[in-house]
């Protein structure tokens, strides 16, 4: 999982690699029908229509998918919750709250937040893997407040479900060589539950292909490590071209392997901040 900055990013950014910047009155278009079909549908629940409610939303899936391109270019084309481009199938623009049901950890079903089906700042992308599984899963924290059209509180909801917009989320995500998601170290017990049942119902470790290329990636960067201490030995003993030459080489590997627009980034950098060593720190792209 990688953090995104959806809250700073509008299609209309000029500085977005990959994304060709819409103009102010396209962007304002979209927001204007965002507003007009959240009305459309608060006047249908408001008449005990819920099914042609639901009826609007799926009608209106074009709408969200026209900003997929934009989402994607936001993460370097990777999948904000498993952070690779291929490996977990094609990309989907989910709805981080549900639009239609939301369930809980029994299954048992409550209305979906309707109201954010047109709202981009709901809007996450996922490759199909995780978003197929997840499907309309959304539990919260028994006692939680829950938001609703009436008396919306999305921010105060204690949910389970791991947010890549949110920093705090993404920070309780770690790794192990295996190549498995593992609560981060000085986790409570809430949020370790929070890590164990967004992974479940990701399928963010029973994906195999996915676990597998995780741990080539620890693997690597962890033969990196080795290389850079090799060469670091070689060049305290003296001028030694060839090893500042392969420290400079090493160097670049790492910083490539962890900068945040290459796959799995954050299992590069989770492998190299574990030796917990300033020297390789500095090296995080």
């Amino acid at each position: 999982m990688i953090f995104i900055d959806l809250e700073h990013k509008k299609p209309t950014d000029t500085n977005i690699p990959g994304w060709t910047p819409w103009t102010q009155a396209q962007w304002d278009a979209w927001l204007a029908k965002s507003k007009q079909l959240v009305a459309q549908m608060a006047a249908l629940e408001a008449a005990g229509k819920r099914d042609e409610r639901n009826a609007l939303i799926d009608a209106n899936g074009g709408h969200w998918g026209a900003l997929k391109e934009w989402l994607l270019a936001l993460s370097a084309r990777k999948c904000w919750f498993s952070e690779v481009r291929e490996l977990y199938s094609h990309y989907d623009v989910e709805h981080f709250r549900p639009k239609k049901e939301a369930k809980a950890l029994d299954g048992a079903e409550r209305d979906g937040y309707w109201w954010l089906a047109f709202d981009y700042m709901n809007f996450r992308a996922c490759g199909n893997v995780g978003n197929r599984k997840k499907g309309g899963w959304f539990p919260l924290q028994q006692g939680s407040l829950c938001s609703t059209y009436a008396a919306p509180c999305e921010e105060s909801e204690a949910r389970y479900l791991l947010d890549p917009i949110d920093d705090d989320d993404v920070s309780l995500i770690a790794f192990d060589e295996e190549g498995k998601v593992i609560p981060a170290p000085g986790a409570s017990d809430w949020e370790q539950q929070r890590v164990q049942e967004t992974v479940k119902r990701l399928k963010l470790n029973e994906h195999v292909p996915l676990a597998e290329a995780r741990r080539k990636v620890w693997q690597r960067v962890n033969g990196l490590i080795e290389d850079f201490h090799k060469a670091k030995a070689r060049c305290g003993a003296g001028n030694n071209p060839a090893a500042k030459a392969k420290l400079t080489e090493v160097r670049g590997r790492i910083r490539e392997m962890t900068d945040p627009a290459a796959e799995l980034s954050a299992v590069a950098r989770w492998c190299l901040l574990l030796r917990n060593d300033p020297q390789l720190s500095r090296l995080v792209g």
